[in-house]
C-alpha cells in the first residue's frame, strides 16, 4: 500500500493512478480563539464596557471563572471564538461531519467543478476491523492477518475499477458531475470546517472516546481521527478552557 503525503502530485498535474492511505489530515488554518475570549464575553454581564480590561490580562488568574462556566453550562461565553480547519478525509468521513450544522461552516471541494484525483482509503493494520455484540453494546476487535490482506487487496481492486470507469466517461466527454456517481465513499475529499469552542466541544462529545466522558460514545474511528487533530489545536489555543472541558466530563456548555 502506497501513501502519498498530499493529495495531489508536487507538479500540480493530474494523478491518474490510484494511491491509498489509511489516516486523514487536519491543518489549522486561521484561527481567533484564546482562553481571554471566554472570559471578556462572560464578564460583560457584570462589569460592562470594563470588561475589555480582561483583553490585556493573564486569562490564568481567572481559569475559576472558565470552570464555572463549563461545571454550570453556561454556554454562550464560548462561542466568541473562531477556528478554521482544512480537512482531507474519505467521503463517508463528511457525510458523518456534516450532521453537525450548529455553528459549524463547511466548504468542500466540488467533483462538478474538477476532476477528482484517485486518492482512495484504506485502513492501516491498526484498523480494527470486526464488529462484535448486538447494536448499542458491541466493540470491535482485531482483525487476523487475512482479513487485513482481504481489505487492502478487494478495497483497492475496486477504487482501481471505478476510477478506471470515471475516467473512460470523462474521456469520452461526459460532464464530470454525471461521472463521479462510479466514485465510492472511500475517495478522499477536502473541506475548510469553521466553528467554535462550543459547538467544537459538542462534536467532541460525540466522535470521540475518552476516559474522562461522563457519556459514553461509539464514533467511527475515522471520524475520530479527525476529531483528535481538531480537539489537539484547539487544546494548544485555549488550554484552560479544553482543561474545564475535560475536568466537567467532556459534556458541552
Amino acid at each position: 500500500m502506497t501513501k502519498p503525503t498530499a493529495d495531489t502530485p508536487a507538479d500540480g498535474t493530474e494523478q491518474t493512478a490510484p494511491s491509498f492511505r489509511g489516516d486523514v489530515s487536519v491543518e489549522l488554518v486561521r484561527h481567533s480563539a484564546a482562553d481571554s475570549d471566554v472570559l471578556w464575553a462572560a464578564r460583560v454581564s457584570t462589569a460592562g464596557e470594563q470588561s475589555l480590561e480582561e483583553l490585556t490580562k493573564d486569562p490564568e488568574r481567572s481559569k475559576g471563572l472558565i470552570n464555572f462556566l463549563m461545571r454550570d453550562r453556561h454556554g454562550s461565553p464560548f462561542e466568541h471564538n473562531s477556528m478554521t480547519f482544512f480537512v482531507s478525509a474519505p467521503i463517508f468521513v463528511f457525510r458523518e461531519f456534516h450532521r453537525h450544522r450548529v455553528g459549524w461552516s463547511y466548504n468542500e471541494e466540488s467533483g462538478r467543478y474538477r476532476q477528482l484525483q484517485p486518492v482512495f482509503y484504506v485502513p492501516g493494520t491498526d484498523r480494527r476491523l470486526v464488529q462484535q455484540g448486538r447494536p448499542g453494546k458491541y466493540e470491535f476487535v482485531e482483525g487476523t492477518p487475512d482479513q487485513h490482506e482481504l481489505v487492502s487487496r478487494t478495497m483497492e481492486d475496486s477504487y482501481r475499477q471505478a476510477y478506471e470507469a470515471y475516467r473512460e466517461m470523462l474521456a469520452a466527454g461526459v460532464a464530470r458531475e454525471v461521472a463521479r456517481a462510479v466514485l465510492p465513499v472511500g475517495l478522499f475529499s477536502s473541506m475548510y470546517a469553521t466553528c467554535n469552542a462550543r459547538s467544537l466541544m459538542h462534536f467532541l462529545g460525540l466522535r470521540t472516546q475518552h476516559e474522562n466522558a461522563k457519556v459514553p460514545s461509539f464514533p467511527q474511528r475515522e471520524i475520530e481521527m479527525v476529531g483528535e487533530q481538531m480537539e489537539a489545536h484547539w487544546a494548544e489555543l485555549m488550554p484552560l478552557t479544553h482543561a474545564a472541558f475535560n475536568a466537567n466530563g467532556r459534556v458541552a456548555p
